[in-house]
């Protein structure tokens, strides 16, 4: 549908000043990483900037298909190497939040992504004939695939992974465990929308984030408005495909690829925003609620211990309707 595309979600930073002598001052740092931007407060007596960096050359070093040298890019070009933890964690996540998404989540659909012209491949003047599609899903399924001792096991040769889907929240996580274990408690660690949060916020209360609209725009990204919410201690993602779609033969076609169809995935939902105790998490659920039905999609939320979820769909006025699990928080203005 013409209104889908990936969510960008932040939170409402204010300036961050010490309030007063016995609390710890908060810090921002802002910048760009992995093709977004990113946005971390955090309240520390010390500067984490540098260890904050590491984690992220240590997550794209390991699971970035944009950087070729990256454990991932060597892997899914075949060569024989020992994947690190890093990849290994985000490879058995992926695996159980597919058992729980009855497969909508696959981080093996990397090529058909590619047909598509999303990924590296950025120009697909028409639609791939169905002989084709057909070919490529022969080298799809996580589950068909293993790591044992560092050693990576591939459906096919031709299988290759995309952890797009899943690497931001996961970067999010390992961020927020490096805080932690400099004594921080309280901090917000964005990147491209996902969110990992903790403790309290600069101004003494919970975290509020802003779920921006989803507004319909592939050249850049507007932000405007449509819930707030109150959480803590806690980690979120959005997904959509109005901001990262094609128009192929006249079609749009949206950047979330069904595993089943080998196509762009066809919703009534327009964004999926899940909270789950990990952001890691979140961001695979965001993205395997945007291949599903919506009752199927809450449903799946609703059996997840501490998660929950925010639905936007478009109704036949192509006026926004939300719909939110039994454990969201309240929406404070929308």
């Amino acid at each position: 549908m013409k209104y889908l595309s990936k969510i960008l979600i932040f939170g409402l930073i204010a300036s961050i000043f010490a309030s007063c002598d016995n609390v710890k001052p908060f810090r921002s740092l802002q910048g760009m990483v992995w093709n977004t931007m990113y946005h971390i407060t955090y309240s520390s007596n010390v500067p984490l900037d540098d260890s904050i960096q590491l984690v992220m050359r240590q997550v794209e070093q390991s699971l970035s298909v944009f950087n070729d040298s990256s454990i991932v890019s060597r892997i899914n070009r075949g060569d024989s190497i020992e994947v690190d933890s890093l990849f290994e964690k985000v490879f058995v996540e992926s695996q159980r939040i597919n058992l729980l998404s009855n497969g909508a989540f696959d981080p093996t659909v990397g090529p058909l992504v590619e047909l598509w012209g999303f990924g590296k491949n950025k120009d697909v003047p028409t639609t791939p004939d169905a002989a084709t599609i057909d070919s490529v899903r022969e080298s799809v399924g996580i589950m068909e695939c293993s790591v044992d001792n560092g050693i990576v096991t591939k459906k096919s040769a031709d299988t290759r992974f995309n952890f797009s889907a899943i690497a931001k929240g996961y970067g999010c996580d390992m961020i927020a465990d490096m805080m932690r274990r400099n004594g921080v408690k309280s901090y917000m660690v964005e990147i491209g929308g996902e969110i990992a949060l903790n403790g309290k916020s600069p101004h003494g209360g919970m975290w509020r984030i802003m779920v921006d609209a989803p507004i319909e725009d592939n050249d850049s990204i507007i932000h405007e408005q449509m819930a707030v919410i109150e959480v803590d201690s806690c980690g979120i993602a959005t997904s959509g495909n109005y901001r990262n779609y094609h128009i192929v033969d006249g079609n749009v076609m949206g950047h979330s690829i069904d595993p089943f169809t080998g196509r762009p995935a066809i919703t009534t939902i327009l964004s999926a925003t899940v909270i789950a105790p990990q952001c890691v998490t979140a961001d695979a659920l965001a993205t395997a609620c945007m291949i599903m039905p919506l009752c199927d999609a809450v449903a799946m939320i609703e059996k997840i211990p501490g998660a929950s979820a925010l639905f936007v769909t478009a109704d036949t006025d192509n006026k926004w309707a939300l719909h939110t699990t039994s454990r969201f928080p309240k929406i404070l203005k929308n």
